[in-house]
């Protein structure tokens, strides 16, 4: 019987991917076959990952290419780095994402605001750009965005941040829209709150991290790999006909 969860010989480019919710996507992603790049600002960071990945699953299987998200050049190079020692892109995994403002929407300053547009919105967009055409060539790809659950609600600490987030469940919508003729699959994940570095502002003190348990049916937050299991479901032959949805991860707070 064939693995519908097989994602042998396929080429991922994971953002972010050097910690939190991006490095678990990637070693699961490794886990089920794929080769993967880890990609992230900072080299050095991007290859303990890579290194990881390959004494545990065999040389070749990751490879780390680092990669500003604000620059669209910077994601050129990574694509084509990504051509150059792995082959086309079969899934690409959108994480990265930024939020330099914590506190009301009405403080934040215009730099900061379109920051967070750009790295969380745009960049998404350049880099399902710079991706579409290996898969439109192979009529084969899955695309993955990773929201949150903060795009389906408002926020009096993280304004901008949910704007963005709600903006990237409308890019899925549009891009699988556009490319379901070809063949490609474009889904995003909301999760909840999960316990990365990049959220600890929202679960550091005890009282809120108790807080937000029992907002949480579940009776815990989340951790990466909770939210990398549901990205090699949307990335496998499993999801095939699956596509323009964000499926929200999140231990049922938002019911």
């Amino acid at each position: 019987m064939t693995d519908p969860f097989d994602l042998t010989g396929k080429v991922a480019v994971v953002t972010g991917s050097s910690r939190g919710i991006g490095r678990a996507i990637a070693e699961q992603l490794a886990a089920r076959g794929a080769r993967v790049v880890i990609s992230s600002r900072k080299q050095d960071a991007c290859e303990i990952v890579a290194q990881a990945i390959n004494a545990k699953h065999g040389e070749g299987r990751a490879v780390a290419i680092a990669a500003s998200i604000s620059s669209k050049e910077a994601l050129q190079d990574l694509v084509e780095r990504t051509h150059a020692e792995l082959g086309p892109i079969d899934i690409l995994v959108c994480n990265a994402a930024s939020n330099p403002h914590y506190g009301s929407l009405d403080t934040i300053d215009d730099a900061m605001f379109r920051k967070t547009l750009e790295n969380n919105i745009l960049s998404n967009h350049w880099l399902i750009q710079l991706a579409l055409p290996d898969m439109r060539a192979k009529n084969d790809g899955a695309i993955v965005v990773i929201s949150s659950i903060g795009g389906l609600r408002g926020s009096t600490v993280l304004g901008a941040y949910t704007i963005t987030k709600a903006a990237d469940i409308q890019l899925v919508r549009n891009y699988a829209v556009e490319n379901g003729q070809h063949g490609i699959r474009v889904n995003g994940i909301a999760p909840g709150l999960v316990k990365t570095d990049f959220a600890k502002a929202l679960y550091e003190n005890p009282a809120a991290e108790k807080a937000a348990i029992e907002r949480t049916p579940m009776g815990r937050l989340g951790v990466p790999d909770d939210i990398a299991g549901a990205a090699v479901f949307l990335s496998s032959p499993a999801a095939s006909w699956l596509t323009g949805q964000t499926l929200v991860v999140d231990g049922g707070s938002t019911v």
